[in-house]
């Protein structure tokens, strides 16, 4: 993961988190300054703003490191950040899910239902990604590398015969070792 994914995912998580918590605050446990007040707080329009901003910045940011970070660490067998790495991953889906489904919900039950549940999942998600990073962090120290670093091989440019090439690449001549020349 390269440090710019790094921190795109941390900053729009945290920034999505707090605005999420911020609203959810204002809506449930705040009263109304006034009995026919449509809204609990005056900044209650603008958390939420801020959280349907962030929520799909931090959507795109997984989107960013599913192949080269998620799905690799998760197919190899290295023991590095496993648990709190799966812990943000199953609960990323479900909270993604939740936070689609609160927009198209029209009954209240269901609506707070689903903002309770996004709610839980937002803080289980948040502190798995937290608990990653310190845990990850600990260990690079320890150990400069946990997870390999895949290298792929450039294509050598070469007066290589038709059966020399495969795909677009072209596969340069074998030279012999000094082993086989003697």
């Amino acid at each position: 993961m390269t440090r710019f994914q790094r921190w795109f995912l941390y900053w729009s998580s945290a920034v999505a988190f707090v605005s999420g918590v911020a609203y959810f605050w204002m809506k449930h446990f705040l009263e109304p300054a006034e009995p026919w007040a449509v809204i609990n707080h005056p900044l209650q329009p603008w958390a939420l703003k801020a959280h349907i901003l962030a929520a799909p910045l931090m959507l795109f940011a997984v989107g960013m490191i599913t192949t080269q970070h998620i799905w690799r660490s998760l197919r190899s067998k290295l023991p590095t950040g496993r648990r709190t790495g799966v812990a943000a991953v199953l609960s990323f889906g479900p909270l993604v899910l939740t936070g689609y489904l609160i927009q198209t919900a029209t009954a209240t039950l269901v609506a707070d239902l689903l903002g309770w549940t996004h709610l839980a999942l937002g803080i289980a998600c948040t502190a798995a990604i937290g608990l990653h990073r310190l845990f990850v962090r600990g260990r690079r120290r320890r150990r400069p590398s946990s997870l390999p670093i895949l290298i792929l091989p450039k294509a050598v440019p070469s007066e290589a015969s038709p059966e020399g090439l495969i795909g677009s690449r072209a596969i340069a001549p074998r030279t012999p070792t000094h082993s086989e020349v003697s």
